[in-house]
């Protein structure tokens, strides 16, 4: 099966994304990311939230928004997509997917092949 590991940070807490710090927390995607080996069949970090624009539908019309979807604590911050057997193992996977500070990784089960 595939899934989609959705990585959920405040974006508050990487500052600088100049900073060693930060620098150092892409290293650890970096490293992750090629531990997956074949398991890994995708995935990106996303630019911060004041780069989105929404398109929501409300009784059929569509509107153009700038900004996420919704406000919150967490942004969507980046994604993998992964194979794994079932949800056992992707859970094992979401487990070593790097956060910077406190922020969580959601998984879905992808549609189709």
């Amino acid at each position: 099966m595939k899934y989609a590991l959705l990585i959920y940070e405040n974006e508050a807490e990487f500052g600088d994304r100049s900073t060693a710090a930060f620098q150092a927390h892409i290293g650890r995607h970096m490293a992750f990311s090629q531990s997956l080996g074949q398991k890994r069949i995708g995935g990106s970090g996303l630019n911060g939230v004041a780069t989105a624009t929404t398109i929501r539908t409300a009784n059929g019309a569509k509107t153009i928004h700038d900004g996420p979807f919704a406000e919150t604590k967490e942004q969507l911050g980046g994604f993998y997509l992964v194979e794994a057997a079932d949800l056992d193992e992707a859970i094992a996977i979401a487990r070593q997917v790097p956060v910077m500070g406190d922020g969580s990784v959601e998984i879905r089960p992808m549609i189709g092949p």
